[in-house]
């Protein structure tokens, strides 16, 4: 029997009824909506708009329902409406009519967004988790590689000499970023909707306060349609996700093109890559090919809930059955995302050698022969034409800036000396750029100790 079924006659046409049921998305809430009919029927007992034997009754089954589902005693059956309504159905069963009795003073408008709150939190939570420990294997890869010299690029031109610790540290700082907009939404996330009923309140007195406090909300929502009809926590916590595999993206990006051959910059492990059905000598980086993928599913589950919410009239519409299934999609394609993303950087081998050769023939020291004739009393412009010619002609020649001989290097400036082959060699390059945020061992040293500092306490 539906839970509405009271006011009307007949059965729901059958594609409409498997249209209208949402059980097998809300299922993934069953323990939550437990959870929250415990606290709910506690407060009905404080209140006394329950007797403290029916209170006590409804909360053992309940208590019973939750051991046998964890257990795996039965299966959650999805010929129900939803998850609320196989559970008040078992209720019933397990104590008989005092089960009626539980959905006083409440709706399913204000339990199912309790509920979602509920998981969201427990979501939250393991992501935040996850994160950090990705951020760990990220500092222990740099701890390894403070000197490890790779050009630095823009335009994916090589630009400027870097170390792979400095380049990877970018990523780290990433996460942080994501970190810290987790745990600012979780605030608004954390307050509590129930008691709002379907969307005007009720006349019993009910005691809000007690059971936001019984499922460790920091307060309530204080306006009772704002309660069942806001989903902002849900755009937010899409937006932090999709931040999040964008981020994840970026550094996929990256690793492709590290592996692949004309790079050779890291080999990823034979655990997270896949062979070819035909060409038996390949190597693929599926996985970092996927994390990029799945970035953007995830951007465009983000755009759905957006869509979804930007007309609807106040408070509930059936319309927000449809915040669910695509949030935990996304939340399921992050933490695996974030999982072997994980995976990849704590196995994969650098290729120190490859990317220090492949330094050497970007001319990314040009800046810092121009910084060294600026050491000499050249205006940094003057320096930067003269630089550009010495860049020309070592192109013309097919060697590199530290090739060149000093007499072709007075050709184009009488202020080069023999010094200068010193201030271009890539590890000085490298160890002079000290300042904060630069890539030298010392700064960068600097830079690991401020992220886990900062990361103790997030």
């Amino acid at each position: 029997m539906k839970l509405w079924s009271g006011m009307l006659s007949g059965n729901l046409d059958k594609n409409a009824e498997e249209f209208n049921a949402s059980i097998k998305i809300d299922k993934r809430l069953v323990f939550d909506d437990i959870r929250g009919s415990i606290a709910h029927v506690k407060m009905l007992a404080k209140t006394k708009i329950l007797t403290e034997i029916d209170s006590q009754k409804i909360i053992n089954g309940l208590e019973k329902i939750y051991k046998d589902l964890k257990e795996k005693k039965y299966e959650i059956d999805l010929s129900y409406e939803d998850i609320h309504s196989f559970i008040e159905a078992k209720l019933i069963e397990e104590i008989g009519e005092a089960g009626k009795k539980m959905h006083t003073a409440r709706s399913r408008n204000d339990q199912v967004t309790t509920d979602f709150k509920l998981n969201l939190r427990g979501e939250t939570k393991i992501i935040l988790d996850l994160l950090k420990e990705y951020v760990e294997i990220i500092l222990a890869l740099a701890e390894k590689n403070k000197e490890t010299v790779m050009p630095g690029y823009t335009h994916l031109q090589a630009a400027q000499p870097i170390t792979f610790a400095h380049h990877m540290l970018c990523y780290a700082n990433m996460a942080l970023r994501d970190i810290d907009r987790i745990k600012d939404f979780y605030k608004r996330l954390n307050l509590s909707p129930l008691g709002a009923c379907a969307l005007a309140g009720t006349t019993y007195k009910i005691d809000r306060e007690f059971t936001a406090k019984e499922l460790d909300f920091d307060g309530i929502v204080q306006n009772s349609i704002d309660a069942v009809s806001d989903r902002d926590y849900v755009l937010e916590m899409h937006s932090a996700i999709s931040q999040i595999s964008i981020h994840l993206s970026r550094l996929a990006e990256e690793i492709v093109i590290w592996s692949s051959q004309p790079f050779k910059f890291i080999n990823l492990h034979d655990s997270f890559v896949t062979g070819s059905s035909i060409m038996p000598q390949k190597k693929n980086p599926d996985m970092a090919e996927l994390v990029r993928g799945k970035s953007a599913k995830i951007i465009a589950n983000m755009n759905q809930a957006h869509i979804m919410l930007k007309g609807l009239f106040l408070s509930y519409s059936k319309d927000l059955q449809e915040d669910k299934e695509a949030l935990f999609d996304s939340i399921d394609n992050i933490k695996l995302s974030i999982e072997v993303t994980s995976g990849m950087l704590n196995t994969l081998t650098v290729n120190k050698e490859r990317m220090f050769d492949e330094a050497k023939h970007g001319f990314i020291n040009a800046t810092d022969l121009a910084d060294y004739l600026v050491g000499k009393g050249v205006s940094f412009r003057e320096a930067h034409h003269i630089c550009a010619k010495v860049v020309n002609k070592c192109i013309q020649k097919n060697i590199g800036l530290e090739d060149l001989s000093l007499q072709e290097y007075k050709e184009q400036s009488n202020f080069f000396d023999k010094d200068l082959f010193n201030k271009i060699n890539l590890l000085t390059c490298v160890q002079n750029r000290k300042s904060k945020g630069g890539p030298s061992p010392i700064e960068v040293t600097r830079q690991i100790d401020f992220i886990r500092n900062k990361l103790k306490n997030l």
